[in-house]
């Protein structure tokens, strides 16, 4: 909306001879930065939504290439007036990961593979012409409903003032400090290129700190939709499920069904990416720089 441009049209849901000159979204719920194969060796393919990796999508993007440029030059001129968003992806990684009761030691040893996949599928893609890139960071899982609810801690040392759970905000911040090492190793790799750091974790924390200050009189942790509880997330009464319950205004809440943010936390954490606060380095293109 910022950048006056239409919503972006899934992949998937292409129709034959629809024109994706203005973008085209890739994402696929549940999607993986790690292909299926790393779970299913490790016992952990279950739980799996779908086998549409990163590296799945990425082949999405090359299949449709040709319908955006016809060689070499006419690709560089459409890519470099381009931005690539390269997630957030390797959050689900994780999430299916500690719900099968995987630690934070264990998880931590996962984070240099997902972190790699990330890192080379920023890679292809320049090596495909994309020169401006946005990749993010995880978010601050510990002040998920769905986190708060599951690994519910009786020690009040657990938790920060803003009743998140100190323990996984840590691992997230310890994947995104990964990220951004990965992050500057490509930028000396390809100097040619602009690589932005989005740190949805700085974004979302802002307003963990102030909700009222920020509209969010609902609360920043309970979910607007959900099968009750303290945090309004019940694993057997998801949002949409039977039992369960959306509030009246989802606009004063952050957190939608205990899993995603609502439109509003979203609307927050772009700002916050298109006036440069949290994306590093700033955007230079922002329509809102003027």
């Amino acid at each position: 909306e910022a950048f006056s441009l239409p919503y972006l049209q899934p992949y998937l849901a292409l129709k034959q001879g629809q024109s994706s000159q203005h973008g085209v979204n890739f994402a696929f719920s549940g999607a993986t930065a790690l292909d299926a194969e790393f779970f299913f060796q490790r016992n952990m393919g279950s739980i799996l939504w779908t086998n549409n990796s990163l590296n799945v999508q990425l082949g999405w993007f090359r299949k449709l290439k040709s319908d955006l440029c016809s060689d070499k030059e006419s690709c560089d001129d459409f890519f470099k007036k381009s931005l690539f968003l390269v997630g957030e992806i390797g959050g689900n990684d994780y999430n299916y990961a500690f719900f099968l009761g995987g630690s934070i030691k264990q998880l931590q040893s996962m984070v240099p593979s997902v972190v790699g996949a990330i890192a080379n599928a920023t890679s292809a893609l320049i090596e495909e012409g994309a020169v401006e890139l946005m990749v993010p960071g995880n978010f601050p899982i510990g002040c998920s409903a769905v986190y708060l609810t599951l690994f519910e801690s009786p020690k009040k040392e657990d938790y920060d003032r803003h009743g998140c759970l100190k323990a996984f905000n840590g691992f997230a911040k310890y994947h995104n400090s990964q990220l951004k090492q990965a992050l500057d190793t490509l930028r000396q790799k390809y100097p040619h290129a602009r690589i932005f750091y989005a740190d949805y974790y700085g974004a979302a924390m802002r307003y963990v700190h102030a909700p009222l200050h920020n509209g969010f009189y609902g609360g920043t942790l309970k979910a607007c939709c959900g099968g009750g509880g303290p945090y309004n997330f019940n694993i057997s009464a998801r949002c949409g499920h039977p039992g369960s319950e959306a509030c009246k205004d989802p606009s004063v809440y952050s957190n939608w069904d205990g899993i995603h943010l609502t439109e509003a936390a979203y609307r927050h954490i772009a700002l916050a990416l298109i006036n440069g606060s949290s994306s590093h380095p700033p955007l230079i293109s922002s329509p809102l720089s003027d």
